[in-house]
């Protein structure tokens, strides 16, 4: 039995994602899985974890008292089209959580309502658009968000019936998330003073 999930013995199997869940739970860092494949995501820096911890709090906030929970990058996330199981930096279910039956552990929720993606140089490309094509393929999904890391910029895609449309704040100006009726201010999600400093 495998003390740990060893990315190197995964890059050369492929996995049912059942038992990528299995062997996820006694690994000590997270992966993502899609096709079979699985890889390891890259840990983020201090400002990266500081902007993603503001986004949570100011979500948390103003969801108080409503049916919807928020989320950190602890919760799997599985787009049912795709296949792809992946962690989002936030998420926010509202109403009850839909479980991912091929995860018997019950850890793999398939109804996101929002998600939000920190961007990093590291993972920017890949959020922006492979990431981002699976993301709008959830049907519970209406609104994806990529909050830049380098500069104050919140981009919003809002799903508008069959299209997705995008809407972008800078600097002092103020994110509207429709989905769940809240607000992101910019100088909020950028107040903590780690989260200028790019890295």
């Amino acid at each position: 039995m495998l003390a740990w999930f060893d990315v190197t013995l995964a890059a050369r199997q492929r996995y049912s994602f059942a038992e990528y869940v299995a062997l996820e739970a006694i690994s000590p860092v997270r992966h993502e899985y899609f096709d079979g494949q699985v890889w390891a995501m890259a840990g983020g820096s201090p400002s990266h974890a500081a902007i993603a911890v503001s986004v949570a709090s100011l979500l948390r906030a103003g969801l108080r008292g409503r049916p919807c929970r928020v989320f950190g990058s602890d919760l799997r996330i599985r787009v049912r089209a795709t296949g792809l199981g992946t962690y989002p930096d936030v998420s926010v279910v509202c109403e009850s959580l839909e479980l991912d039956p091929e995860d018997a552990k019950g850890h793999t929720v398939v109804n996101p309502i929002l998600v939000v993606e920190v961007l990093s140089p590291s993972t920017e490309d890949y959020d922006r658009g492979e990431k981002l094509a699976h993301y709008k393929q959830v049907p519970s999904l209406r609104e994806i968000v990529l909050v830049a890391h380098e500069q104050r910029q919140v981009e919003i895609w809002r799903r508008d019936g069959a299209l997705w449309t995008l809407d972008v704040a800078r600097d002092s100006e103020t994110a509207a998330l429709r989905s769940v009726a809240c607000e992101l201010p910019l100088t909020e999600v950028y107040l903590d003073p780690l989260a200028s400093t790019p890295g």
